[in-house]
């Protein structure tokens, strides 16, 4: 294996969680994350990371599992502008960065080609894996995608289904273990199967697959930046996201505001 190019040896662990609507949100930018990331994975540690949007606060918020989950984390990364808003709104310590799996995924694969650490893909629909591990190899020729597999849809995998899940990635024996079953999905099902895996570093990144193997656009870079990168993906995706973003995400906004006022 080569040696990563920036190991790191300086960010503060356990990484500082700032708390945002009773979720403990890491305080690291996406460059600390992937130092954090080599360095984990040179020490052989095996952690647990979840990309965490609003409506993942709004439901931890009603629900003490989840919250526990994202608070016990290893990172739980701020996935959202309205994040960084929020932290300065409430008068604690501004996060210092956004860490989307959209950016996360193809910019650490850059990472593990140059050091050879290998991935193992799990989830997206039936073929998306498959395609981007194609797309990687002729873009990156001898990259080390070691497997793929996407589950049939279920609310909850059968014992047997779940086992075969782990089966297939302790075969594969993979450095990273990225999961794209959507959140919070993701984030329960690494978390209850993490400890069986050979992975060490595990991760939820949502639908960052479809949009890298380009079954989706992202938005601009100044929606992106303006925190409106949701709305580009509902204009794209009406049907399925109205729910998500204009029932579900607005309670985001009374949560920050009984934090801050009632210390609720």
């Amino acid at each position: 294996m080569n040696q990563p190019n920036n190991p790191i040896t300086t960010i503060e662990t356990p990484v500082p969680k700032i708390n945002i609507g009773g979720t403990g949100i890491s305080d690291i930018t996406l460059d600390e994350t992937m130092d954090l990331f080599d360095a984990w994975i040179l020490q052989k540690q095996q952690k647990r990371v979840c990309v965490t949007p609003v409506n993942c606060i709004v439901w931890a918020n009603k629900n003490e599992i989840l919250q526990t989950l994202y608070n016990t984390a290893d990172l739980t990364l701020c996935d959202g502008v309205p994040l960084i808003w929020a932290s300065k709104f409430l008068g604690q310590e501004t996060l210092r960065g956004r860490v989307t799996g959209l950016d996360l995924l193809p910019q650490y694969i850059e990472r593990c080609y140059q050091n050879n650490f290998s991935m193992f893909f799990l989830g997206a629909a039936e073929g998306v894996a498959q395609t981007f591990k194609e797309q990687l190899e002729k873009k990156y020729p001898g990259i080390q995608v070691v497997g793929v597999y996407s589950p049939p849809y279920a609310k909850e995998f059968s014992a047997e289904e779940n086992q075969k899940m782990i089966d297939l990635i302790n075969a594969a024996n993979p450095t990273i273990l990225w999961v794209s079953l959507t959140a919070p999905k993701q984030d329960y099902w690494i978390q209850q199967n993490y400890q069986q895996l050979n992975s060490s570093i595990n991760i939820g990144i949502g639908a960052a697959l479809d949009v890298a193997v380009g079954k989706f656009n992202r938005a601009p870079i100044w929606m992106q930046k303006s925190g409106l990168e949701w709305f580009y993906r509902f204009i794209k995706e009406p049907k399925r996201l109205f729910r998500r973003y204009f029932i579900e995400a607005p309670a985001f906004i009374p949560i920050i505001i009984k934090q801050k006022y009632f210390g609720k």
